[in-house]
């Protein structure tokens, strides 16, 4: 497979732009385990309010379908309506116990946190290697991210200052930036880098993310399939698709 990849320094790509979760950390897990402990708790409780069978919160199905590259309280709110359940939008600042779709993305957030300072996230070393590589031929770099934790993750994993850019949860909603996969996160950090979309190369696993990144115009779109699968992700405009960023030669 290795052989049918373009050569990524032949591209003469003004820029490499990448999504954090399951391209350069592996916290896309953290967060599919963050999400099915949230949802499966509270639909336990809606369950037993309402008489019904419980159904858990599927990571084959939901956690793709409705959450995976979204921003949170959007992931929150597409489920949730995905199950006919309503609830007020509420604000940001709603503590986690209050039962509105920011308090649960709250809840969930929790979750995550107390996980990675437990733990710590996991970096794709190959993924890391790639971006020195291209930065050592004078390639710019950014991080796109929905998550608000994206600048504490990179912290932790020592890998902050790879970034030229970061345009995460965070930024997108002081300056109103719609999600994925609207291109505007991805579009914003070439502007903040001063290069064009078109002359730059995008890197994302979700679908919603490779969606936004196709709408973004870029030169090349790479898709790493950590679940979304390879025809989900070419369908959604990867232009190729890879297991790891490992498989590009860089020599």
């Amino acid at each position: 497979m290795s052989e049918q990849l373009p050569n990524l320094n032949a591209l003469n790509m003004a820029a490499f732009v990448l999504d954090l979760d399951g391209v350069v950390t592996d916290t896309a897990g953290v967060h599919a385990d963050s999400w099915k402990v949230l949802f499966d708790d509270y639909l336990r409780e809606v369950s037993a309010k309402r008489g019904e069978p419980f159904v858990p919160f599927s990571l084959e199905g939901d956690y793709i379908t409705y959450v995976d590259g979204r921003p949170r309280y959007e992931g929150v709110k597409a489920f949730l309506e995905s199950r006919g359940i309503e609830l007020p939008y509420g604000t940001p600042e709603d503590p986690v116990d209050m039962e509105t779709i920011c308090g649960l993305g709250n809840r969930k957030n929790e979750h995550f946190n107390t996980i990675i300072h437990r733990d710590g996230p996991t970096v794709f070393d190959t993924s890391a290697d790639l971006i020195r590589h291209l930065k050592s031929k004078g390639v710019r770099t950014a991080i796109v991210s929905s998550s608000k934790n994206c600048q504490p993750v990179l912290e932790a994993a020592g890998l902050l200052d790879l970034f030229e850019v970061m345009v995460d949860g965070n930024y997108a909603a002081t300056e109103g930036l719609p999600g994925k996969p609207a291109p505007d996160t991805f579009v914003r950090a070439c502007d903040l880098l001063g290069v064009k979309p078109e002359d730059s190369v995008a890197v994302e696993d979700a679908v919603s993310g490779v969606q936004a990144c196709r709408a973004g115009g870029f030169k090349l779109t790479i898709g790493i399939d950590r679940g979304a699968g390879r025809e989900a992700l070419l369908e959604a405009g990867a232009d190729v698709v890879v297991n790891d960023l490992g498989e590009f030669d860089i020599d």
